[in-house]
């Protein structure tokens, strides 16, 4: 079994972070960066990809059999009515996937993250839209004839319809799936049938694009994405098992983890063919949400070790269960961080490992709320004493309702790539919402030195994946948080290149963080005010 390293870091973290932030204030020496190279092949170890990522759903147009459409669609239309607001036509991100292509190129990127939807390819379940397939192969020709590497997401936070229809009620184990209504991802069968789905798809993909492709991502967030879709109901389909069905909740994430590996499967076994030529045809790995979770205690930092208790097991359910489980073959049923079950066929299916940092989040173990890990978070507005008041009012997040902690990535950064020494690395998002420009260069600059501080003790990354190429919606936030380094006018779909591309720019042009772009925006010290 892999240690973990989080008590390790407890113990040296005031020297870690006295020895970080003394570094960062020194700015008088310029950062470089090599150029791209190999994902998972050994070669590639010491390159780096300047990149930017978006998801389907959030950006395109005429996803009309997509989960987020019914759920986001307001009620007095049929739809659910959920989060801030309706998805509509998101920025047009489909109808102006080639002319976008222009945005890459005036950062001088490397590659470009993006996910193909499934509700586009497959509208209805096991009927291919074949337009769907040629727009997107179209788009990845057009990244090529401008050297601009794509990774393929194969399943962003968004579903068909039909995976689990929350229009038509809740199942039961008794009720028999249809092709209408698989019925979710804790159903007995229906599950079963969701994963062969799912690894139908990926196959289809891998067919018709493996001949150009090679970096391929499963999952985006498996962590997140269940707790907020079958966990705590706030994404499709809705479900609540957190607090009402621990153990169907327990059951989502194995079934989303054999969803992995059977994509994983149906990858290798489709994209036969070394696109970029470096000994490896298909690239596979998933991306984790990654936060500095925190011990708190009635809104203040905590040693406590209940509280510390807590802490470490959040940090393993967000960073450690699902790269355990594919890389030992194992899974930890009750999450007490001691493996109950052995899945050998799931052992290594893990090439790379995505790492997407925003956030310094608090943990209390007073009151523990949730099942299996005794603790309860701050998350948004959710405060029950977990939540922790920033160290700096210019590093909260007003639209999010969080704090960006620039040590918190390294921290981050350091405990996985020490626990998986022989993995590489990758942050296939990292963003901040913002209306100021400034603030967003702040960002991108403030991250890739964290990023340089890992990879000089010895972490492979392999590159940054800036979240957001352009402004969108947000999930259950809606399009009130900002995240691009393009601004989009909701209302004509312009585009305008905010302050953080322009720094971005710089960046890529010289592969390097220079002195000036250091002073100006690096560090650890307050930000740019935001705008209201």
């Amino acid at each position: 079994m892999y240690q973990s390293n989080i008590s390790r870091i407890g113990t040296i973290g005031l020297i870690a972070l006295s020895w970080v932030t003394a570094l960062l204030g020194c700015s008088d020496t310029s950062i470089s960066f090599s150029d791209q190279g190999s994902l998972s092949h050994s070669s590639g170890e010491g390159s780096f990809r300047f990149g930017a990522a978006t998801a389907a759903v959030q950006i395109e147009d005429g996803l009309y059999h997509s989960d987020w459409h019914h759920w986001s669609k307001p009620q007095s239309e049929g739809g659910k009515g959920q989060g801030h607001d309706f998805v509509g036509e998101a920025v047009m991100g489909y109808t102006n996937a080639i002319n976008d292509i222009s945005l890459l190129t005036e950062l001088g990127l490397d590659a470009y993250r993006f996910s193909v939807d499934w509700s586009r390819i497959e509208p209805l379940r096991d009927s291919i839209n074949e337009d769907g397939m040629d727009h997107y192969s179209s788009f990845i020709d057009q990244l090529l004839t401008k050297n601009i590497t794509p990774m393929v997401t194969v399943h962003h936070f968004s579903s068909p319809i039909w995976v689990d229809n929350f229009l038509n009620g809740t199942c039961t184990d008794t009720d028999v799936p249809t092709d209408e209504n698989l019925c979710g991802w804790g159903h007995p069968t229906g599950s079963v049938a969701i994963i062969e789905e799912i690894a139908e798809f990926a196959a289809q993909l891998a067919r018709k694009f493996g001949d150009r492709v090679d970096d391929w991502c499963t999952l985006n967030e498996p962590i997140n994405y269940l707790i907020a879709s079958y966990g705590a109901g706030q994404f499709p389909p809705g479900k609540q098992y957190l607090i009402s069905d621990f153990d169907r909740l327990m059951t989502v994430y194995r079934n989303y983890l054999m969803a992995h590996v059977a994509i994983y499967n149906a990858i290798k076994a489709n994209d036969t063919i070394d696109a970029d030529g470096d000994g490896v045809a298909a690239s596979v790995g998933l991306s984790l949400n990654s936060i500095e979770w925190v011990p708190v205690f009635e809104n203040a930092a905590s040693d406590r070790p209940k509280d510390i208790r807590a802490r470490d097991r959040i940090w393993y359910l967000y960073h450690h269960f699902y790269p355990d489980s594919l890389l030992e073959g194992s899974f930890d049923s009750d999450l007490d961080m001691v493996p109950d079950e052995m899945h050998p066929e799931w052992t290594g299916k893990l090439d790379w490992l995505g790492i997407q940092y925003y956030s310094k989040n608090g943990v209390t173990a007073s009151p523990a709320m949730l099942p299996g890990v005794d603790a309860t978070l701050c998350v948004g507005e959710l405060d029950m004493g977990a939540c922790l008041p920033p160290e700096d009012e210019t590093h909260w997040i007003p639209t999010m309702g969080y704090e960006y902690h620039e040590e918190g990535l390294f921290n981050v950064l350091m405990d996985i790539g020490t626990r998986y020494e022989n993995l590489p690395l990758v942050l296939t998002e990292s963003g901040l919402a913002a209306n100021e420009g400034a603030r967003r260069a702040e960002h991108i600059v403030r991250t890739l030195e964290q990023t340089e501080l890992a990879m000089q003790e010895g972490i492979d990354i392999r590159g940054y994946y800036h979240w957001s190429l352009m402004d969108n919606f947000e999930w259950s936030e809606g399009y009130l948080p900002r995240f691009g380094l393009y601004e989009v006018d909701l209302q004509t779909y312009e585009r305008t290149a905010t302050q953080g591309a322009t720094v971005y720019r710089e960046i890529t042009n010289t592969r390097s963080l220079t002195i000036q772009t250091r002073t100006n925006y690096g560090g650890t010290g307050p930000m740019t005010p935001d705008i209201e």
